[in-house]
């Protein structure tokens, strides 16, 4: 899958990136999984180029939860069955973050990133290859799975951002 996702940082803003990103890289390699600490640069830069940035004030210990904890949300982190898990509680526990702090800043970011359950854009890799939902699109008023679909149509849906990537078929042969 190509990476669409920008890693510019404006002027101004590498500071507080470096900081977040290593905090979140920390956090990530001891509990969580290097997809979410790519995820997490993803948000982060995001943020950073965001008009007015909402990381220029509050906490790098506050952000870095809830950015964590917004991905976590999209991705079911607290769900037992879930691999990487982490109840909701720990992770504000780690960080020092109160619950309605927590959650009012995670929905902030979830808003800010336009973030939503199944949404492949900030899914796990892992999941986004488990899951069928982030491939259901509409054409001709039918839902349709677009991994069913012709490489040409693939290929335009992907270029609306409405699937992550081209789906090829596994050849007969080798099933």
């Amino acid at each position: 899958m190509a990476n669409t996702r920008s890693a510019k940082i404006p002027k101004g803003m590498e500071d507080i990136h470096a900081t977040l990103t290593e905090i979140t890289d920390r956090f990530c390699a001891e509990h969580l999984s290097q997809e979410y600490a790519d995820l997490a640069h993803a948000a982060i830069a995001a943020l950073c180029r965001k008009r007015p940035s909402p990381l220029n004030s509050g906490s790098p210990r506050v952000w870095t939860c809830a950015i964590l904890l917004a991905l976590g949300q999209i991705n079911f982190l607290s769900d037992k069955s879930s691999k990487p898990h982490m109840a909701t509680a720990d992770l504000r526990g780690h960080f020092g973050v109160a619950e309605s702090t927590a959650s009012n800043k995670a929905k902030q970011v979830r808003t800010l990133l336009n973030m939503h359950q199944f949404d492949h854009k900030w899914m796990l890799p892992n999941k986004l290859s488990n899951s069928s939902l982030p491939w259901m699109i509409q054409v001709n008023g039918l839902i349709v799975d677009a991994r069913d679909l012709a490489v040409e149509i693939q290929e335009v849906a992907v270029r609306k951002g409405l699937i992550p990537y081209v789906y090829q078929q596994p050849d007969e042969e080798t099933v």
